[in-house]
């Protein structure tokens, strides 16, 4: 996925559910931080966005994600049409350590903007090491070699990885011990 797909993304994802602003949660956020050409292959795989629709109430957000899911999802029209498909998805879908709100990453730009250019519609991606620890907390192939090639092209911390995941909520820091286990070897 490039940039400019995530920009799409965003923008489309507002459109759809009529809000300025939505989070980036999965693999493409890391295109929050870095463009295409910096990050190594594994880091740009995926043609998914993972789109949290922002909400105080849990029940509009799991119905915000529906929605996204239905108009832009897998085997969707959007997706036939642009290469890619935005999947909505609630917080109950990634784990992230305490604090992650406050080091979102904007993506606010011109690309963001409807055709009318009255308004900037705003992506907040996670932030790099808050991803890679959502990552690992998942511990899946994928997951592992997204955030090994990461480090191993020097984009991400071992070290502010391991903090942000011995600073996971108390009901998942269980899910810190294996990704913990496996990060030592970069520590």
């Amino acid at each position: 996925m490039r940039r400019d797909q995530l920009e799409h993304a965003i923008r489309a994802s507002c459109q759809i559910l009529g809000r300025d602003e939505v989070i980036v949660i999965g693999s493409q956020a890391i295109l929050g931080s870095y463009d295409e050409e910096q990050l190594p292959a594994d880091a740009t795989m995926s043609l998914e966005v993972d789109i949290l629709p922002i909400s105080n109430d849990d029940a509009e957000t799991e119905a915000m994600a529906d929605l996204l899911q239905s108009v832009a999802g897998e085997f969707s029209p959007f997706e036939d049409t642009h290469g890619f498909s935005i999947d909505g998805v609630d917080l109950g879908t990634a784990t992230l350590p305490d604090g992650w709100r406050d080091r979102l990453v904007k993506v606010q730009n011109a690309n963001t903007a409807p055709t009318d250019g009255k308004t900037e519609f705003t992506g907040s991606c996670l932030e790099r090491h808050d991803l890679c620890a959502s990552k690992l907390c998942a511990f899946r192939e994928k997951d592992i070699n997204f955030v090994s090639a990461l480090l191993e092209a020097s984009l991400v911390s071992a070290g502010t990885i391991a903090e942000r995941l011995r600073n996971l909520p108390d009901d998942k820091a269980t899910k810190a011990e294996p990704a913990l286990a496996w990060l030592n070897q970069y520590l």
